[in-house]
C-alpha cells in the first residue's frame, strides 16, 4: 500500500492538461505525454512485463475462447476411464468422472477471470468515484466516506466473504462477484483518496481554477489522471487476488458448486488423490499459481515504470 501511495505522490507531480495549455503550468501535457511513453518503452522492455503479459492474454483466450484450445467436451465422461494417467492424446489425463482434465482445465479459466474482471471493475469505478470525492472536497465528505471505509476495512476479508456466502446461499458468478466487491472497494477509494488530496493543490490545479474551470473538470480533467497510476497498479494486483479469492472460496465450499467448471472446483474434488495421482493436483494448481503470479508481476512492473524514483 506504502508503494502505491509513494506512486501517486509521485505521478501526481506531472500536470495534465485539458483542452489546451494549462496556465501557469507550460508543456504540462508534454510531460504527462512523456511519462506514459517512457512508461509503455520501459515496460515493453522489461521481459518479466512482456512474459507476464504473454500469459495474461493466453489464459484470457482460454477463458474467452475455449475452443481454440481443446476441441474435447469436458462432460463427455466415461467411467471406463477414471483417474487414467497423462498422455499424449490425454496430456491432463482424467478425472474421477473419467472426463477429459484438459478440457476442465481449459474451461475453467472462465468463471475465475470473469469473476476478478468484474469485481476489479466495479471496485475501480465505485472505489474511485468515492474517493476522488472525498480528497477532493474533505471536509464533512471525506469524514462520511472516509467513515464508511472505516467500518468495511473492519471486516476481515476472507471471513467476511465466507459469512456473507454463507447467508446469501446461492453460489454463482454474481454473488461470489458483489461479495468481493463489497469487501475490496475501499481500498482503493482510500489510495485515490491520497492521491487527489497530494494533487489538488498542485501549481496547475490553481491555474485551471484560477481561469474558471468548474469543479467537475478540475476533478476529472486535471486531477484525476494524475491518481490513475497507483489505480491502475493497484488494479493489476487485486486481478490477480480475486482469482486466487475465487479458487479459495470455491475450494472451502462457499464458492462456485458443480456443474460449474472452475479450477477451484478441480483442487477441491481431487485433494484427496494427491499421493495417488498428484497431476489432478497439480495442473489447476499450476494454472492457478501462474495467472496470480502473472498479475503480480504485472502490477510490480507497472508501479516501476510509473514511478520515476525507479528511473
Amino acid at each position: 500500500m506504502s508503494d502505491l501511495t509513494s506512486t501517486g505522490s509521485a505521478a501526481g507531480g506531472a500536470p495534465v492538461a485539458g483542452d489546451g495549455p494549462t496556465p501557469g503550468a507550460p508543456g504540462g501535457k508534454e510531460r504527462n505525454a512523456s511519462l506514459w511513453a517512457d512508461a509503455r518503452r520501459q515496460l515493453l522492455r522489461d521481459p518479466v512485463f512482456v512474459i507476464a503479459s504473454l500469459y495474461i492474454l493466453a489464459v484470457g483466450s482460454m477463458a474467452l475462447f475455449p475452443k481454440l484450445w481443446t476441441s474435447q467436451d469436458p462432460r463427455a465422461c466415461s467411467t471406463d476411464r477414471t483417474r487414467v494417467a497423462p498422455s499424449w492424446d490425454h496430456p491432463f489425463g482424467f478425472d474421477i468422472l473419467g472426463c477429459d482434465y484438459y478440457s476442465h482445465a481449459i474451461y475453467g479459466a472462465r468463471p475465475s477471470m470473469v469473476i476478478a474482471v468484474m469485481a476489479t471493475s466495479g471496485i475501480v469505478l465505485f472505489g474511485g468515484v468515492l474517493g476522488l470525492l472525498a480528497g477532493y472536497y474533505g471536509g464533512w465528505v471525506d469524514a462520511i466516506i472516509s467513515r464508511v471505509m472505516d467500518i468495511f476495512f473492519s471486516l476481515p476479508f476472507l471471513l467476511g466473504a465466507i459469512v456473507f456466502l454463507t447467508v446469501i446461499k446461492r453460489q454463482n458468478e454474481w454473488t461470489i462477484t458483489a461479495v468481493l466487491f463489497l469487501l475490496a472497494w475501499p481500498t482503493i477509494a482510500r489510495i485515490i483518496r491520497g492521491s487527489v488530496i497530494s494533487s489538488k493543490d498542485l501549481d496547475y490545479v490553481h491555474a485551471a481554477k484560477a481561469v474558471g474551470a468548474r469543479n467537475s473538470r478540475l476533478m476529472f480533467r486535471h486531477i484525476l489522471p494524475n491518481a490513475m497510476a497507483p489505480m491502475l497498479v493497484y488494479a493489476t494486483i487485486v486481478l490477480g487476488s480475486f482469482v486466487a479469492a475465487e479458487a479459495t472460496l470455491t475450494f472451502l465450499g462457499v464458492g462456485l458448486q458443480p456443474p460449474t467448471q472452475s479450477w477451484g472446483i478441480m483442487i477441491s474434488q481431487h485433494q484427496v488423490y494427491f499421493l495417488e495421482d498428484p497431476w489432478l493436483l497439480l495442473f489447476p494448481c499450476g494454472l492457478l499459481v501462474g495467472t496470480v503470479l502473472s498479475f503480480i508481476l504485472m502490477g510490480d512492473a507497472l508501479r516501476d515504470a510509473l514511478d520515476p524514483k525507479f528511473r
